[in-house]
């Protein structure tokens, strides 16, 4: 079965926006390895941050513990990142409870709407 292995997200400072987000996860930045300022995830993905003048942004959503939301939620409070509850961010300064776990989202330094769950998406509640 085909596994995701990495995903080149384009930046305006490759360096600050991986050690944002792997701050925010816990993680480490890896290395400069090319062009790419990789931060990986537990399950092998590398999200790849490359220096562009051209940033369209996405959505990244990670998996997390519950333990490793707190300590993520805590860190976008203390540094007055504003999140919402929301995707379409019609709920500032709140948390999903979707699925019984919880969820937010907030932008990256070059607007990448980041996502943290503690339960994976299922098949919509009745």
């Amino acid at each position: 079965m085909p596994a995701l292995n990495h995903l080149i997200i384009p930046a305006k400072d490759k360096d600050a926006s991986a050690t944002f987000l792997a701050d925010i996860l816990g993680v480490e930045a890896g290395p400069q390895w090319g062009p790419f300022r990789p931060v990986q995830t537990s399950n092998g993905v590398t999200l790849d941050f490359v220096d562009s003048q051209d940033v369209r942004t996405s959505h990244y959503a990670f998996l997390v513990e519950d333990q490793e939301f707190d300590t993520a939620f805590a860190k976008i409070k203390a540094a007055g990142i504003s999140y919402y509850a929301d995707p379409h961010k019609h709920e500032p300064g709140k948390i999903n409870h979707h699925w019984g776990g919880r969820g937010v989202y907030f932008d990256d330094p070059d607007g990448h709407l980041m996502e943290l769950i503690t339960k994976p998406y299922g098949a919509l509640p009745a």
